[in-house]
């Protein structure tokens, strides 16, 4: 079990739940299958929200719970559920959540991946309302087809550990390289739990790309990772580059407000405030390429956006990286180079900006977004062409030339 980042304190990339949910409700996840749903349905494993207790409800079958309850089972085997990734991609750690259930929580549990195409998928049938439910033969003989029992093992049978609710995170690292599709979850024998969080980044088949159309080369639906910022007291960077439009202000990047802000704020003769200091995040882009359009999204912001704000970009390799990170990214100033400049931002409001880079020949691995002096953005977008798409696209210049060390892995 790895110990949880506490909320405020600096942590680097590899604390695996500051990265997304890859099985949320929310980013697509489904259950397919399990093996029974009597006292509450698989489906409350992948709510986005965190698990509640309500301690004079009751149902039909028993107790309410929030989470997936099985029946105390009474003949051989045990119980399982497949989980259908909303992204499919690399998996970096899982959080088995038992909150609530002590005393009903399964002694063991195990995880297993599989990367199944959509097009190889058995027909299972629609699960629907399954509370006082178990598989039918029908389901059973569908999901067979899959042979999940034969699948990797990410996590091997191991023992789940109770406690208070905000104790009861089983954490577990994840060292894969591999794209994972579809996640198996046994319990030993029987027994309950509130929530599974599958932490990782997706990852991107860039050779379907269209070569006119600019993707978020910075997603993390597609590979795209925050590794370093100075300040992430209300809200990660990860957030920023997550999936579709922020629901909320607890759905993008706000940092505390900065105690070096001068008594009387002043600002100069274009509107932007005289302030000496800023906050920062660094993202690794999840392929190399050009950023030719920049989106900075404030809303839910209404009145703790940042004045203003920069993007720069530059290339660094894996070792390069590691040495930023160890040095807290004090980055000589010659390798950044100017995606956007200082730009005024306004409340709650979407903003799109041309990059400095119109020539697709300023390839970069990292982009840095600065805030000037603190507060919240809920989506960072940039646009742009991977390197391979680049060097087919026409220019009208001679291009220029330029290269990415082997080192650089852009799925980490």
């Amino acid at each position: 079990m790895a110990e949880a980042p506490r909320e405020g304190k600096l942590t680097r990339f590899l604390d695996f739940t500051q990265l997304m949910d890859l099985a949320s409700e929310s980013v697509g996840g489904k259950i397919l299958f399990a093996t029974d749903d009597f006292f509450a349905p698989a489906e409350n494993l992948i709510k986005s929200d965190g698990p509640s207790f309500k301690e004079h409800e009751y149902t039909e079958f028993g107790k309410w719970m929030d989470g997936w309850e099985t029946r105390r089972k009474r003949k051989p085997g045990h119980d399982w559920c497949v989980i259908r990734l909303g992204i499919p991609g690399i998996v970096r750690g899982f959080d088995v959540d038992i909150s609530y259930f002590e005393g009903n929580h399964p002694p063991r549990m195990s995880i297993q991946a599989a990367n199944v195409e959509e097009d190889k998928l058995p027909k299972i049938p629609e699960r629907g309302v399954r509370t006082g439910a178990e598989a039918t033969p029908e389901e059973f003989a569908a999901v067979a087809e899959l042979k999940s029992n034969d699948w990797n093992h990410l996590v091997p049978m191991t023992e789940l550990k109770p406690g208070k609710p905000a104790e009861s995170h089983n954490y577990f690292l994840v060292n894969s390289p591999q794209r994972w599709t579809h996640i198996r979850l046994n319990i030993f024998p029987d027994g309950g739990i509130a929530r599974l969080r599958v932490y990782g980044t997706g990852q991107k088949d860039w050779t379907a790309m269209d070569p006119k159309e600019p993707e978020d080369l910075v997603a993390i639906a597609f590979g795209g990772v925050c590794v370093g910022f100075s300040n992430a007291h209300f809200g990660h960077p990860n957030n920023m580059i997550g999936v579709g439009e922020a629901k909320s202000l607890a759905d993008g990047w706000q940092t505390a407000r900065r105690l070096d802000r001068p008594p009387i704020l002043e600002s100069d003769d274009s509107g932007t405030l005289l302030v000496p200091g800023c906050e920062w995040a660094v993202f690794r882009l999840a392929h190399p390429g050009v950023i030719t359009q920049i989106e900075i999204d404030t809303r839910c912001f209404k009145g703790n956006s940042p004045d203003s704000c920069k993007v720069d970009g530059c290339i660094l390799t894996t070792q390069e990286e590691e040495d930023m990170i160890k040095h807290k990214w004090i980055l000589p100033a010659h390798k950044w180079k100017a995606l956007l400049p200082v730009t005024k931002l306004s409340p709650n409001q979407s903003r799109l900006f041309d990059s400095l880079t119109v020539e697709l020949q300023d390839v970069i691995t990292h982009a840095r977004l600065t805030i000037i002096p603190d507060g919240g953005v809920s989506r960072l977008r940039l646009r742009g062409f991977p390197s391979s798409i680049c060097l087919l696209r026409h220019r009208e210049k001679p291009p220029l030339r330029f290269s990415v060390t082997a080192g650089f892995r852009a799925n980490l």
